[in-house]
């Protein structure tokens, strides 16, 4: 059988050099690991983990080590980072456990002449009572180093939002995730739900403004689950639940939804709709758009049409909308807690994505009816992509005015609003809402 520390390494290793994503590498290796599920619960821990803190796990392997890191061999940064991440973040791994296995990795990757490196770290940060940093609090470097986040992104945040915001956001940032499904009304009650989920405990109500919302409050596979199969529900953060109500589509809209895979939005709107009107919903890729109609199919939804499209052209066959979503590209830096290797990148790679997102908004308004109303929504925390582009819009599209969002746990967010963990969201996104007057 494999052993849960050696993939997580192997497996780090290979992300590191191909910056795919981490669900894809991960899921990938898992399937043909053979391991059992503690075993896949381990490796899935460490992987994750060594992802999400890579910046704080580096600064301690400078601290510690008399070579740098560029210097080293791919494969024994993987295996410290692994450690120190364990003796760091996991206290359910005894202090031995996690320097034992790590000397163990050096010399299953053939690296025996490393070992004694390893030791030699992973000791002397347990020596230093496994302290990731002990300096000033309130810097960039700080919030860097403590939080896992590139100094450039946490000066981006600040200048945005402030230093209230950016420390908020990315504490929770390195939290565990949270598990959260749209119950799919038309399939099921409540009751039915969690009967079907079998040993995974679900939690219904957990928000009084969101009522199909639910939440896995221990993690596991839920899509391995009966009430998957079923259709019963499908994976969907709140912040996104919440997008599709600012919309409020209904059974007498035609609504369409202009950058829509993997679904998520797609089905929670058709839902919304108790399955009637009609969503079209377009991808730039058929792969993508036949995601969605496998995930309607499962979940019993017909009122959708799938098709690939460019969101960017203008498409004359298509008719005039009531409703329309318009989730554009983003940076993704608001769901870095659950894909942590976007906040990696470079701010600079996303020079681009403003021009884009407003061509996408424009274009989107040519099929926008009279009196109909149009969302724009990123899941990311960035004004660059969010207030500024649609600042643009208002300006530049006098037919538009705005349009008040629905109050959500007791606020008020106006046209427009970033929500994040501060206001009790599990991600960092943006939702403005216009309506075409004339």
């Amino acid at each position: 059988m494999t052993d849960p520390r050696y993939l997580a390494v192997k497996l780090l290793d290979k992300t590191f050099r191909s910056g795919s994503y981490s669900n894809i590498q991960l899921n990938a290796g898992l399937d043909s690991s053979g391991l059992d599920d503690r075993g896949k619960r381990l490796c899935s821990a460490i992987y994750y983990g060594v992802i999400q803190m890579k910046i704080s796990l580096d600064y301690v392997i400078d601290r510690f080590s008399k070579r740098p890191i560029e210097k080293m061999d791919s494969i024994i940064v993987n295996i410290l980072r692994s450690g120190i991440y364990q003796l760091a973040y996991m206290e359910g791994v005894p202090d031995n456990a996690a320097v034992n296995e790590s000397v163990s990795l050096a010399k299953k990757f053939g690296k025996t002449s490393a070992a004694g490196m390893v030791n030699a770290v992973l000791r002397n940060f347990i020596r230093q009572d496994k302290k990731i940093y002990d300096g000033e609090t309130d810097s960039a470097k700080a919030l860097s180093i403590v939080y896992s986040c590139p100094e450039e992104l946490v000066g981006s945040l600040t200048d945005d939002y402030g230093k209230e915001f950016t420390s908020c956001f990315l504490a929770h940032s390195v939290e565990k995730p949270t598990v959260t499904l749209r119950r799919n009304q038309l399939r099921c009650t409540a009751e039915e739900l969690e009967k079907a989920m079998g040993s995974i405990s679900v939690k219904n109500g957990v928000n009084s403004d969101l009522n199909e919302c639910a939440a896995v409050p221990e993690g596991g596979d839920v899509t391995s689950s009966e009430a998957f199969r079923k259709g019963f529900f499908h994976v969907q953060g709140m912040a996104s639940q919440y997008c599709c109500r600012a919309l409020a589509p209904t059974e007498n809209d035609l609504v369409l939804d202009i950058c829509a895979a993997p679904g998520g939005k797609t089905f929670t709107m058709a839902e919304m709709m108790n399955g009637k009107g009609q969503i079209y919903a377009f991808d730039l890729h058929e792969k993508r758009a036949e995601l969605i109609r496998k995930g309607a199919e499962r979940l019993g939804l017909t009122n959708i049409k799938a098709a690939a499209g460019d969101a960017t052209k203008f498409n004359p066959e298509l008719p005039k909308f009531t409703k329309i979503l318009c989730d554009v590209p983003c940076s993704g830096y608001g769901v870095i807690i659950k894909k942590p290797e976007i906040k990696y990148k470079k701010l600079s790679d996303f020079e681009r994505l403003p021009e884009i997102q407003y061509n996408i908004a424009q274009n989107a308004l040519n099929y926008l009816s009279v009196g109909g109303e149009l969302v724009y929504s990123t899941c990311t925390v960035r004004k660059a992509e969010n207030e500024e582009v649609v600042e643009r819009l208002l300006r530049e599209h006098p037919e538009l005015e705005p349009v008040a969002l629905p109050d959500m746990m007791g606020r008020s967010f106006g046209s427009s609003a970033t929500l994040s963990p501060m206001y009790g969201f599990d991600d960092g996104f943006f939702i403005a809402k216009f309506r075409k007057v004339r």
